[in-house]
């Protein structure tokens, strides 16, 4: 390759992976479906490779596609925390700070710590990456994170803000019609809320809970929300964070001596953001929101000092 490919290049050749289509990459971009197309023969040519393939289903991506598309996702990635970084300013709170948390944490738990900040600070702005997948710190794919995984890599700034518990849930309703199981081994008479397959969450349920193997789940899927939904629809039993389950009031806890589950959890955000005021006070703000947060379900004062 005698050229490097211009960055508007990879920019193109990721929304049409994603799309599987030149007109919807060129909808999103703002572009003619033209100039999609010859971005696409232009890194194709400079790469020496094809990258994608016509069928009746739109645009397939070759393997040298799936091959480059991690690359050109982390450029992505850190152009864009290049920005955030670039704009901020050492006092001034605004601009852009991308968050990653949980499904769960992301949707039920985050809004409520930060709204005060937003009306607070109207110039800052959140971006929110709700997912249960873990995104890379250290390549800058979100700037703080919350994780129920201890981050191990070096040249980050770490919070433990204790533990999340879970324990088995359901609507009033549903135990009005079917009863209170009494044990763990009548939940196999129940309606079961869990995970379409086997996940090293259910792997770890299973080695603490021998019989848990048996339990037939009724209702399946592998989206927390979903569960958290169907429970509280009262399609079944299910697990809930017990902060969440104990702030709806048609929700009862099951089994509190036989079942309970923590999930330690933590702040972290790359350490080369501690000079930024808005990174940092970002930062000491999810730590205070998610220890009021625990400290809500476990009844105990969450105490100690903040990273700065």
């Amino acid at each position: 390759m005698q050229q490097m490919p211009n960055w508007d290049l990879y920019w193109t050749f990721l929304h049409v992976i994603r799309h599987g289509s030149l007109s919807a990459a060129a909808r999103e971009l703002g572009l003619t479906q033209p100039t999609v197309g010859r971005h696409i023969d232009t890194l194709e040519d400079l790469i020496g490779a094809q990258l994608f393939t016509r069928s009746p289903n739109g645009l397939l991506a070759t393997d040298a596609a799936l091959e480059l598309q991690p690359y050109a996702a982390a450029m992505a990635a850190n152009a864009a925390a290049l920005v955030r970084l670039a704009t901020a300013q050492r006092d001034a709170v605004e601009g852009t700070v991308r968050i990653g948390a949980s499904e769960v944490i992301g949707t039920e738990v985050l809004p409520q710590i930060l709204a005060p900040l937003l009306e607070t600070y109207p110039a800052l702005h959140i971006e929110l990456s709700a997912s249960d997948t873990v995104e890379n710190l250290l390549n800058r794919e979100v700037d703080i994170a919350v994780r129920m995984a201890e981050p191990t890599q070096e040249a980050l700034l770490v919070r433990n803000v204790g533990d999340i518990s879970l324990g088995l849930y359901a609507h009033r309703a549903y135990l009005a019609r079917y009863g209170v199981p009494r044990t763990l081994a009548e939940l196999k008479n129940h309606r079961l809320i869990g995970f379409d397959r086997q996940t090293a969450f259910i792997r770890s349920i299973e080695k603490r809970f021998p019989m848990s193997h048996e339990l037939k789940f009724s209702y399946r899927t592998d989206n927390n929300l979903a569960q958290l939904a169907a429970i509280r629809s009262g399609i079944g039993i299910g697990i809930c964070q017990d902060s969440l389950g104990q702030a709806n009031p048609d929700l009862v806890r099951l089994l509190p001596g036989a079942f309970s589950i923590v999930l330690p959890t933590w702040i972290a955000m790359h350490e080369n953001l501690r000079s930024s005021h808005r990174f940092r006070l970002i930062f000491d703000t999810l730590i205070r929101g998610m220890l009021a947060h625990i400290e809500l379900a476990s009844g105990k004062k969450m105490q100690g000092p903040l990273a700065f």
